[in-house]
Order: C-alpha cells, then sequence, then structure tokens
C-alpha cells in the first residue's frame, strides 16, 4: 500500500508541476553537490563568510555568479544565469534512488531513512517546490524499504539507549515526511516548520550534535538564510524546537516522545578572513516533564555550571561544542575541529582542573592540487579522525557513554538512530580519502578504520571491535542525471565483540557494502 500511494504521488507530481526557478534547501547529504560547493569556496569561486557548519544550505547563502549557475546545474541539469531570490511559481524538485546491499548491518553512516540493516535496502525520494513572495512550501517525501535479513547479534540493543541492533524482524518500509519544509522568508532570516536534515559543525564525516544518520524530525526553525554582515564580522545561527520520536524496537523505554531545542552559532572576524568560530548547544526532555516556561522551552540560555542548575529537577540531558573552521584559498585548502562535551563542570574550577571530562573531538582538513596543471581538475585529500570514547579520567569520574543517558532513556536519538555522530556512542573514527574531482565528478578511494563503542567493550573486557575498510566511490553527471555509486570492503576484527575476553582467539569476519544511486534533474 505504502509503494502504491507513493508511485500515485509521483505520477501527480508529473502532471500539476511546471519548471520555475529554484529557491529551495539543499537537503543535507546531496551526493556530489554539496562537495562541490564546499570546493569551489576552497578555490575562491565562493562568497568566503559562508561558513558550511549550518546546512542545509540556502540559495541565499552562495550567491556568486558562479554559485547561482551550478545550483541551477544541480536543479536542471543546465546552466542558467539569473537571481532567483525573487521568482515565484511551482517546479518539480530530483528524483532521486538509492539501492545499498550491506552484509554489515553495523556500518550505516550519514544516510538519513535508511537503517542499519543487513541485505538490500532502497532509499526514493521526489518532491515539489512553491514560492509566493516570503512563503514557501517545500513537500520532498522520502520512502525506504529494507530487507532487514537476520544475523547474529551481540545485543538486541547497543547499551542503554534506543539504538536496536535489528529494527524488528520483519521486512521494513517508512513513508516519511523526509526534506520538507513551509517557511516564511525575509532575507536575511527564515521561520518555518520543517522536518529536514540538519548538519552543524565543520566535520566532512561526523558531527557531534547534528548530522543526517538518523531520519529527519519535525522542528520549528528560526535561522539566518546567509551571512549578516555587521561592522565586527559575518554572523550566522539557528534556533530549533523539535520532537523525537523512538524507534519501537527497543524495550523497555518510556513512550513518551522527547522535546529536543538547540542553538548553532557561526561567527566569522572581520579582521581573520577564512576563520570561522562556533558554538553548539542542545538539550531534550520527555514531553511530560516541561511546564511551559520559557526555561523549559529554551534551556540553552542558562548557565554552563551545574552549581547554578543544582535545583533543576527534569529529566534533562544536554550536550555543547565548539568548532572552528579556517579557510586557505590561496593554498586551496582548509582545517577544521569541533571539542565536544556530554557533561556540565560544576564550576570554574572544576573545569580548569579537568577540561578533558566528558570530551571528545573531532579533527580534519581537505586540501586540492591542480591536476597536470589543468585549471578544472584537481587531486582533492581529505583526513578527518573522530575520538569519543572517554578520557583518562574516567577512571575516578566516569562520564558515561556519549549521545546515552540515565534520566533520558533514549539517548540522543530519532526512530533509532543517533542525531549526532554516525559512528555512534564511544566510537573512533579515522579516514583518508584520495580524489580526482572536475566540477560535480569524482573518482576516489577511501580508506577508514572504525573503532566500535570502546567504553562498552572496556566495561565488559572485551576487547575492542575494529572495522578496517578500503571503499571506490565514484559521482559522474551525464545531461540531467547524477550518479553514484560505492564499493567498500570490510574486515571486522572481533566482528561484534564475538571474540569474549580479552586474550581470546579473534573471530573476525569480512564484509561488502555497495551502493548506487541516480538523481534526475527536471
Amino acid at each position: 500500500m505504502l509503494r502504491f500511494k507513493f508511485l500515485l504521488f509521483l505520477i501527480l507530481l508529473l502532471n500539476f508541476s511546471r519548471p520555475v526557478a529554484f529557491s529551495q534547501s539543499l537537503p543535507v547529504g546531496t551526493t556530489g553537490v554539496e562537495d562541490y560547493f564546499r570546493r569551489s569556496q576552497l578555490l575562491g569561486q565562493l562568497d568566503s563568510t559562508v561558513s558550511f557548519t549550518i546546512r542545509p544550505l540556502l540559495p541565499f547563502s552562495i550567491d556568486s555568479d558562479l554559485s547561482l549557475r551550478s545550483y541551477d546545474l544541480f536543479m536542471t541539469g543546465k546552466y542558467r544565469i539569473g537571481s532567483p531570490k525573487n521568482r515565484n511559481g511551482i517546479h518539480m524538485l530530483p528524483i532521486s534512488m538509492k539501492q545499498r546491499y550491506t552484509s554489515h548491518p553495523s556500518y550505516s553512516f550519514n544516510d538519513g531513512a535508511m537503517i542499519p540493516g543487513k541485505g538490500f535496502q532502497t532509499l526514493v525520494s521526489a518532491g515539489v517546490f512553491a514560492k509566493l513572495g516570503p512563503l514557501s512550501v517545500q513537500l520532498q517525501p522520502e520512502y525506504v524499504f529494507a530487507a532487514n535479513s537476520a544475523f547474529k547479534e551481540f545485543s538486541s540493543h547497543l547499551g542503554s539507549a534506543d539504538l536496536p541492533v535489528r529494527f524488528g524482524t520483519d521486512p521494513y518500509s517508512k513513508l516519511l515526511w523526509g526534506q520538507s519544509s513551509v517557511r516564511l522568508s525575509f532575507d536575511p532570516v527564515s521561520i518555518g516548520l520543517s522536518n529536514e536534515n540538519l548538519w552543524w559543525g565543520p566535520g566532512i564525516k561526523n558531527s557531534l550534535l547534528m548530522s543526517n544518520t538518523a531520519p529527519g524530525f519535525k522542528h520549528l526553525t528560526l535561522n539566518t538564510t546567509r551571512p549578516i554582515k555587521t561592522p565586527i564580522g559575518s554572523i550566522e545561527t539557528q534556533i530549533i524546537a523539535a520532537r523525537l520520536e523512538g524507534s519501537g524496537f527497543t524495550n523497555p523505554l518510556p513512550g513518551d516522545w522527547r522535546y529536543l531545542s538547540g542553538i548553532v552559532l557561526s561567527y566569522q572576524p572581520r579582521w581573520v578572513p577564512g576563520l570561522f568560530l562556533g558554538l553548539t548547544r542542545g538539550f531534550q526532555t520527555y514531553s511530560e516533564d516541561l511546564d511551559g516556561s520559557f526555561a523549559d522551552y529554551m534551556p540553552f540560555f542558562q548557565a554552563f555550571q551545574k552549581i547554578k542548575t543544582i535545583e533543576d529537577k527534569k529529566r534533562r540531558d544536554q550536550l555543547t561544542s565548539l568548532f572552528a573552521r579556517w579557510l586557505f584559498t590561496a593554498s586551496k585548502a582548509e582545517i577544521y575541529f569541533e571539542y565536544g562535551l556530554n557533561d556540565h563542570s560544576w564550576n570554574t574550577r572544576d573545569f580548569l582542573m579537568t577540561p578533558e571530562h566528558s570530551r571528545v573531538y573531532t579533527l580534519g582538513m581537505n586540501k586540492l592540487i591542480p591536476y597536470k596543471g589543468n585549471t578544472d581538475e584537481y587531486i582533492q585529500v581529505g583526513i578527518e579522525l573522530t575520538h569519543m570514547e572517554q578520557p583518562l579520567d574516567r577512571i575516578f569520574r566516569g562520564a558515561g557513554e556519549w549521545y546515552m543517558h540515565h534520566q533520558v532513556l533514549h539517548g540522543y536519538t530519532n526512530r533509532g538512530e543517533v542525531l549526532g555522530a554516525g559512528i555512534g556512542p564511544s566510537g573512533n573514527f579515522q579516514t583518508l580519502q584520495v580524489s580526482w574531482v572536475k566540477s560535480l565528478k569524482q573518482l576516489g578511494l577511501q580508506l577508514e578504520r572504525y573503532e566500535h563503542n570502546g567504553d562498552l567493550a572496556n566495561a565488559y573486557g572485551l576487547g575492542q571491535w575494529i572495522d578496517f575498510s578500503a571503499a571506490a566511490v565514484s559521482t559522474w553527471d551525464h545531461k540531467n542525471f547524477l550518479l553514484n555509486a560505492k564499493l567498500q570492503a570490510i574486515n571486522s576484527v572481533n566482528y561484534q565483540w564475538l571474540s569474549g575476553p580479552k586474550g581470546s582467539p579473534n573471530k573476525n569476519a569480512f564484509h561488502v557494502n555497495a551502493e548506487v544511486g541516480v538523481m534526475y534533474r527536471f
């Protein structure tokens, strides 16, 4: 029935839509396109005040001539020149389909509505966009179907959060609102209701607080549509009030939905071109614990010190991070980091004595090297590492696993997947990618090392479960089509911690992850 409804929806779109210029957001994770804009900035072809730390990107935020033509290239497969800011009308959004086969169900990062399931999986997306003056409506639902095949499980869920290892025992299918939104935009700000995936922070593979690993969630948003220039520099920000849902596959957990409030702020100092400094902060609590006060709905304005919030008896969990991104257009390179905490310090002295308590971090860099002297072809080298295992102060003062909480039992999740880094609680991750790139085209090799939940392994003396992988990746555009593919070989050492206590012989496993995607732009 869900497939029939989705097919009927596509037919209606084709019959009643007409093409006009764009104004909609660029969904987080759009294959190849986000990377293309970020590369354009490294080359000095895009506004250097756009931080790329608050996504989805909006067309108002990418306003150079090259960017407008590139955005049209993404939308229609054709170059058109002209500003989209004041055009009204209705038009088709791209139709996209992703097919994936996974023999390793835990390898599922930054894939939105898809689940970490074994076997074949399909994600289909399409929609329409309508604009009338300041009002815009983006209807872009997503349908996902997963075979969800059986496999040997270490546990029914990872740790004490709503992170099921397997999403039930039957094939899994959902029709979701996807990347849909309704907005009122008054340049340079926008307010609206959205179900879109969000990304906060400078990371490419991992974000500590907000990524597209979990499906999109319903949220009210107040955000800038482009960098706001002030006498001291440029500012971008977003404030959200959201509803988080459980997966329904982890028991026993409270059935109440959770309220998430969060803020992200990015500042580009006028005196240091290319440098972006930022802050993120998010709070979640069960809806039944809300009392209707401003402090309940916007708790991110409260003090960071626990001594000033000791009277707060609510079941509430908070995460926060500081980040920086530094762009060097002369060198066609960037460096970035994000440093996060999941626990208040008691007071300033406590923070200064043990600043590493509950900390996690991401570090990364990107570099473009001209290929054979060509002005439009480059070798791109990207390195990123994320460390989420507890630091050494856990010996005398445990901070718990990131994304898990003793009162908010679902953890920092939506529909059974983490909102932040796709590697999950207490994971550690390192990646190196080398690619040939030209416009939207890319051919590359990706090497990764992924250590699963180091804190869980230490707590039970299980030894480390580490995946070593190599993948060939590609993105290619042809007329109105945008194609992508990935073939990944994974060697799992001590797979699913099945070796048992440390010192036992490792039980390794070999897995394959294959993806093929196609997008048609009207």
